[in-house]
């Protein structure tokens, strides 16, 4: 069995094309530019991409591009005004702070002191026990493309059995949850999991967030499953830098019905659904319909 190949890059490219139309509707219909405030402490390499790719995408789909890039030493006390002032600003829809902070800052007062309806990370308190108990939330931007694309592979969900390796608050528990919101039947493990290789081959769906280069071998994967690979994992193999998941893929995919590849797969999707969950806060700010197929 060869796993057929969920392209995430692709997938993303659709949901940016969709996310684009619906803006420009909102331009011409109600004269609505939705509004995206991005706001980096320090000069993390990887948290300055990160910030630079989301701007590129904000503005290439037609919506306002707000950034804040402040010095390392910046105060809490200063961070959290301007979150406050972002909170009052009408033009901006959501607000991202980008993790991780300096260690000085503290991660979770700052997140927690958002607007939960501009939390397009959805990573707010509030926002996580909406999510849990089944109401309307903004929703973390990761497990919403990955439950974008098994309901696009799969159709309905109701009935699966889906496994997610990983308890972390940003992937692990809010895929479980929504996984749950589709009716299927969720076991969350983790690295500390007894026989964690035969709770994995009793899933349809196999969700693996738990950060470790490519745990997860074939032999821990169902025949037919469909395998989700959240990790992004940097290695060095025959003295070259290289990319790979929390899946082993070679002998994943010879054994699964379908495959997120790394790169490639659930990585694009993140930044897609930023927007996403931005357009979707414009909408119910204004107290317009959301945009169907982009939300949970």
């Amino acid at each position: 069995m060869t796993a057929k190949v969920i392209d995430g890059k692709a997938f993303a490219a659709n949901v940016r094309a969709q996310v684009q139309a619906h803006v420009a509707r909102l331009a011409k219909d109600n004269g609505i530019q939705p509004g995206l405030a991005v706001v980096l402490v320090g000069e993390d390499p990887a948290s300055k991409v990160y910030v630079k790719n989301k701007h590129a995408s904000t503005i290439e789909v037609g919506m306002a591009s707000f950034e804040h890039r402040l010095p390392a030493e910046t105060s809490e006390a200063d961070l959290l005004d301007l979150v406050r002032s972002l909170n009052a600003d009408p033009k901006v829809h959501g607000i991202l702070v980008q993790l991780p902070l300096p260690a000085h800052l503290n991660s979770e007062l700052i997140i927690n002191t958002i607007d939960p309806a501009k939390d397009v990370d959805g990573f707010h308190i509030s926002n996580v026990g909406l999510l849990g108990t089944g109401q309307k939330s903004m929703v973390p931007c990761t497990p919403l493309g990955c439950l974008m694309m098994l309901r696009d592979h799969h159709g309905k969900l109701a009935g699966l059995n889906a496994v997610v390796v990983g308890r972390s608050n940003i992937v692990g528990k809010p895929m479980a949850q929504l996984l749950l919101g589709d009716s299927c039947t969720v076991t969350i493990a983790h690295s500390r999991t007894k026989d964690l290789a035969a709770v994995c081959r009793g899933a349809d769906i196999l969700v693996a967030a738990v950060g470790r280069p490519e745990m997860l071998t074939g032999d821990y994967v169902k025949p037919g499953a469909t395998v989700i690979d959240v990790g992004i994992n940097r290695i060095e193999r025959d003295g070259k830098a290289k990319l790979v998941g929390d899946v082993h893929y070679e002998s994943a995919a010879a054994v699964a019905g379908a495959i997120t590849p790394v790169p490639g797969g659930v990585g694009p999707m993140t930044i897609a659904c930023l927007l996403a969950n931005t357009l979707t806060a414009c909408c119910r700010a204004n107290g317009l319909a959301e945009p169907e197929g982009l939300t949970a």
